[in-house]
């Protein structure tokens, strides 16, 4: 099927404007709206809404359960999903993905097991000040049960980890590098594959918050080697409760289980269980259905449009919002990091970010504001929150003009 990503040339806005069609909110909503918030969740093409309404109106049945043929159709679409995704991201086998209701629960799934049994007293857990808070509180409890040290990895002005940094850091306690492949702040992608090179010539396993980079860039988990891979659906066009977890075939298997509840238990005694194999040991309970299923359509809309292509084209947006704020006087723009995806955040002097995102709303504009989940981060550059920008391949670059315009007016309010 053809995209029209596949055509993007500069000024981009027939194409995008024909793409823009297939996104209801953005189209037909009678709400004209310049959404600038895609990294706190994206809006849903019809393919994905759809595939929703048609499950609970045409294909609902447990899966995993009933012998009879809704049951069967139900389970298959089920399991055409985990395929889907596992392909999406280049695991090994669609056995390495579990479905969980977001990144957040992914991060607590393995630290509430690989992380309970590898990790003990006076072992240490590393972490980047760049981290979202769901990639830090998990392992401060943990790390607090087991007595552990969680250890920091700085970023400084530039907010980029730096190969230097992380190999000064690893010891021969360190059990686990957590860290984030794109900051939802300053939109820093990190070089992920040679910091995994790095922890994993001192033994040490690395988890990977992908939030913010399976919707914008290709992802392969096996080139980039890391161990666990964890990613939201509403984040990349799918719907919210739905996320994932990639895991190595072997780690899982080893690992404990979770939870306990119908799905995950092979045999069930008066006194113990067995589990079943993963991914349905680490599954307890009935999963989100409908929403894996709605997900494997923002897959397949995705990788019609092209993930390389979405990637190129939302540069040009990051790049132009940037170069936006710069010329606006009065205005710090965070970071300064090699590469940017997803997002880039600012600050406005003399005005609080609440007071920026409130006044921009009246114009129709949304933008997030406040610590965004990633209070050390606030703490490292030295301010109490910030203005995020952050476009998706369904915005246009007379979007993140107008909101530059927006931006300059507001400025002089509070001259």
């Amino acid at each position: 099927m053809d995209s029209p990503l596949n055509k993007l040339k500069p000024p981009y806005e027939e194409d995008v404007r024909r793409l823009r069609a297939d996104f209801p909110l953005l189209s037909d909503s009678g709400v004209p709206v310049v959404y600038l918030d895609n990294a706190a969740t994206t809006q849903k093409p019809r393919a994905v809404i759809d595939a929703l309404a048609r499950f609970y109106a045409l294909q609902n049945a447990p899966v995993h359960r009933g012998i009879y043929r809704l049951g069967d159709q139900a389970s298959a679409l089920f399991e055409r999903a985990r395929n889907r995704v596992s392909r999406f991201i280049g695991a090994g086998s669609s056995r390495e993905i579990i479905f969980t209701r977001g990144t957040t629960e992914s991060i607590n799934l393995v630290a509430q097991t690989f992380g309970r049994m590898r990790i003990g007293p006076g072992d240490e857990v590393l972490v980047t000040e760049m981290e979202h808070h769901a990639n830090i509180v998990p392992w401060q409890m943990v790390c607090r049960e087991r007595g552990a040290v969680l250890r920091w990895i700085p970023v400084g002005r530039e907010c980029e980890v730096r190969a230097g940094e992380l190999a000064r850091r690893l010891g021969p306690r360190t059990r686990l590098l957590a860290l984030v492949h794109v900051s939802n702040v300053t939109g820093t992608v990190n070089p992920i594959c040679s910091l995994i090179e790095i922890a994993h010539a001192k033994g040490v396993p690395v988890l990977v918050d992908g939030a913010q980079a399976a919707g914008h860039l290709p992802v392969d988990v096996a080139a980039l080697g890391c161990d666990f891979y964890a990613f939201s659906g509403h984040k990349m066009l799918g719907p919210m409760g739905i996320g994932v977890l990639y895991g190595r075939g072997e780690l899982l298997r080893d690992m404990p289980p979770w939870q306990g509840g119908g799905g995950a238990i092979l045999h069930v005694g008066r006194d113990s269980s067995a589990f079943r194999e993963p991914p349905a040991k680490f599954e307890a309970g009935t999963p989100p259905v409908a929403e894996a299923i709605a997900l494997a359509e923002a897959v397949e809309y995705i990788e019609r449009a092209g993930r390389a292509r979405i990637s190129a084209y939302e540069q040009t947006l990051i790049h132009r919002a940037e170069c936006g704020l710069k010329a606006i006087p009065g205005v710090r723009v965070h970071g300064d990091p090699a590469e940017r995806a997803a997002a880039v955040s600012f600050s406005l002097e003399g005005v609080h970010p609440h007071d920026v995102s409130q006044m921009l709303d009246g114009e129709g504009i949304a933008v997030r504001a406040g610590n965004l989940c990633a209070q050390p981060l606030m703490a490292a550059l030295g301010v109490p929150g910030v203005v995020r920008i952050a476009p998706a391949f369904y915005n246009t670059p007379e979007e993140i003009d107008f909101t530059m315009e927006a931006l300059d007016r507001v400025r002089g309010m509070f001259r």
